[in-house]
């Protein structure tokens, strides 16, 4: 199979912050095209955008269902592999339901879908399609990320003790959605963003790395949401604290009134004989720390690391990358799965790590398992199933 995997996009149109990040992270590794779009709820929206994106103007549709049922149509070969949804949250579940229901491959951006029912029906879907399902939980594309994990696995920090995971972000400390910020419209509006706002924007993905690269499970969950500016109809701030399936505590805060914070994305974690700290604005450095020894500072591509962490490097030391390379990495592990599959063979298990199915779910009840917390006077909520 000498081709590129054919990628098909819903959403991210003229306006639209993640889909052109989509395009960029698809593109990196020259595994993938785009080669259709329904870029809009809006017909002429969406034509224009694929005009800007160079598209021949068939392969440019109205509409989801549009594309996905004239794109079965065609040749196998020349029809999309597969479809990239970076929508808003609620428009997540129907066009990720039809496709798999009509053989497209799914990548979609977190969290899953606008509720947990939907989630537990897409799973239904997923499975009974037996087709390839990645969440675009792009900080797990980190090579520096990717080393942590590997360092816990093979037991260097010995049991798991604490984990700390901060989320702070101060670009919603004012009622800007009444502003016609686009961004933090659909954000902060139940109907599109769900029942959580900083929680399911920005939350999941503190919950995320936090089981990933620790390989833990959150069992229990106390927290604490609030919405600090007046007006706002979703929580704008959320402290957390957390138990693990080992006994692991740990602490969560996620918050977009911050002032003066920009991505601030950072975790530690500290076992018995080893702690580390990986900072998301600072991606390519890892601190790892022992008792009573000076402080390693791992880099990216320098020295004895991980194949995970190797595999996930594409350029020399020194030279940095960031938010658009991590996100390349998911879709880079998602189209070598996809090839193989499509020719056959058994994926390399090296690929297969990008975030499936289980990620989903496990964030849409971390959100309603947060929710039900808050609401509750007992201070531990074990988290749904």
């Amino acid at each position: 199979m000498n081709r590129k995997m054919r990628m098909g996009m819903v959403g991210g149109g003229i306006g639209a912050f993640i889909g052109a990040v989509h395009r960029m992270a698809a593109a990196i590794d020259n595994e993938i095209e785009l080669v259709c779009g329904a870029f809009s709820s809006d017909p002429e929206r969406s034509r224009q955008s694929g005009e800007m994106l160079y598209l021949p103007e068939e392969r440019v549709y109205p509409d989801y269902r549009t594309m996905i049922l004239e794109e079965k149509k065609l040749p196998e070969g020349q029809r999309m592999d597969f479809v990239a949804i970076v929508t808003p949250n609620h428009m997540h579940f129907g066009p990720a339901k039809m496709a798999l229901e009509n053989g497209f491959h799914v990548v979609l951006d977190k969290p899953m879908t606008l509720n947990t029912e939907e989630a537990k029906e897409l799973k239904e879907v997923i499975e009974k399609s037996g087709l390839l399902f990645c969440l675009t939980h792009n900080y797990t594309g980190y090579p520096m990320v990717k080393e942590a994990r590997s360092i816990i696995a093979s037991g260097k920090l010995g049991k798991i003790r604490k984990v700390v995971v901060e989320y702070p972000q101060g670009w919603l400390n004012v009622l800007v959605e009444a502003s016609g910020n686009k961004q933090a419209e659909w954000r902060t509006d139940p109907a599109r963003s769900g029942a959580a706002g900083c929680i399911g924007d920005i939350g999941t993905h503190a919950f995320n790395l936090a089981e990933y690269i620790t390989g833990l499970k959150v069992t229990e969950i106390c927290a604490d949401l609030t919405t600090f500016v007046e007006g706002r109809k979703l929580e704008d701030d959320a402290n957390l604290l957390l138990h693990f399936e080992n006994g692991a505590k740990g602490v969560l805060h996620s918050s977009q009134i911050s002032v003066g914070e920009e991505n601030n994305f950072n975790i530690r974690i500290y076992g018995e004989v080893g702690g580390l700290w990986w900072h998301q604005m600072e991606p390519n450095t890892l601190e790892y720390t022992q008792p009573g020894k000076p402080k390693q500072l791992l880099r990216t591509g320098v020295g004895e690391l991980s194949n995970a962490s190797k595999i996930s490097t594409r350029i020399p030391a020194g030279h940095p990358e960031g938010y658009i390379e991590a996100f390349a990495i998911l879709y880079r592990n998602f189209a070598k799965t996809l090839r193989s599959r499509l020719k056959g063979e058994t994926p390399d298990p090296a690929y297969l790590d990008f975030p499936g199915l289980e990620a989903g779910l496990r964030g849409m009840l971390f959100i309603d398992t947060v929710i039900k917390s808050n609401q509750s006077n007992e201070k531990w909520t074990k988290m749904l199933e």
